[in-house]
């Protein structure tokens, strides 16, 4: 792909995050539907998931190589790191969210709400003082692809906060369709959320809200952030500026604080999550349906509740 190829600019502003002759390249291909893309910088690697697959895979950036991470892996989607390092994890298949500890073995964060099983989580995020946040869609009980096909026991989709010290799982938003991405801003006083309630609702939402988050963890506010003009919105990341890049339908979109859709980057496959990674945290690396890609920025990704 030339520069125009890869990189549509629709404001000036755009202009400043986006590097003149860089080019994508394609790191991995085969996954039947690559996702939840994490970047662990004291191994320089990245872990994603191929859910329908039932793998995780990881590709080594000091040498290129790719591996299978895990398998099974409990048709796992979103990944996040926590302030310890250790990664976290949504389970379709299992419907828990995990975390994998120092030595390899596995924690069970939470895998029931008011002792009904959770739906399949999606993505997650870890704030600063150790709570985790995650999304709980029914995609991975919709059929057998991507999870196990079953009945939705708590029989709606929310958004969850776990607290870093207590365990207690609460909802934190029960007004969603199918939540899906979710990130915090840089200083953790707002929180987005992606909603892909169109897969389920003729005319449902394809967009993403944002939440003003409390001290207490409460949620305010939840206004529409961006309305996706291609496909839905997936997963996203925020830069250290508080520019939302978010997965859509003909690659990434990056997004002003104001809301703004300043420009694209382009990829030859639907995006489904992103992840900034490298020692600058300057590489955004992009799951793209079969294919994991990558380009360098000159923006880096933020330092928020993990330890990118």
């Amino acid at each position: 792909m030339s520069e125009a190829e890869i990189f549509e600019v629709l404001d000036d502003r755009f202009r400043a995050c986006v590097n003149r002759g860089a080019r994508i390249e394609k790191l991995f291909e085969s996954c039947r539907w690559a996702e939840g893309p994490a970047y662990v910088p004291a191994g320089r690697y990245l872990v994603w998931s191929d859910a329908p697959n039932d793998r995780m895979l990881r590709f080594d950036e000091t040498n290129g190589a790719v591996g299978v991470f895990r398998h099974p892996a409990g048709h796992a989607n979103g990944n996040t790191l926590d302030r310890q390092g250790r990664l976290v994890t949504c389970e379709h298949g299992e419907r828990r969210v995990t975390r994998t500890e120092h030595d390899g073995s596995l924690t069970v964060v939470v895998d029931r709400f008011g002792g009904k099983r959770l739906n399949s989580p999606n993505d997650v995020v870890v704030a600063s003082d150790g709570s985790i946040w995650f999304t709980d869609p029914t995609y991975g009980i919709d059929s057998d692809y991507e999870g196990h096909k079953a009945d939705s026991e708590i029989g709606a989709c929310h958004v969850y906060r776990v607290d870093g010290v207590t365990g207690e799982c609460r909802i934190a938003a029960d007004d969603f369709v199918q939540p899906n991405g979710i990130a915090f801003s840089p200083d953790e006083t707002l929180l987005y959320v992606s909603d892909t309630g169109v897969s389920h609702v003729a005319d449902g939402p394809r967009h993403i809200r944002v939440f003003d988050v409390s001290p207490n963890g409460a949620l305010t506010g939840g206004d529409v952030f961006a309305t996706c003009t291609v496909g839905s919105f997936d997963g996203f990341r925020l830069d250290e500026a508080g520019r939302v890049w978010t997965s859509a339908g003909d690659g990434v979109h990056c997004y002003e604080p104001d809301g703004s859709l300043i420009g694209k980057v382009c990829t030859p496959e639907p995006a489904a999550n992103v992840e900034f990674g490298g020692p600058a945290r300057n590489r955004l690396f992009i799951c793209a349906t079969t294919s994991l890609y990558a380009v360098l920025l000159p923006v880096s990704g933020a330092r928020s509740g993990d330890i990118r």
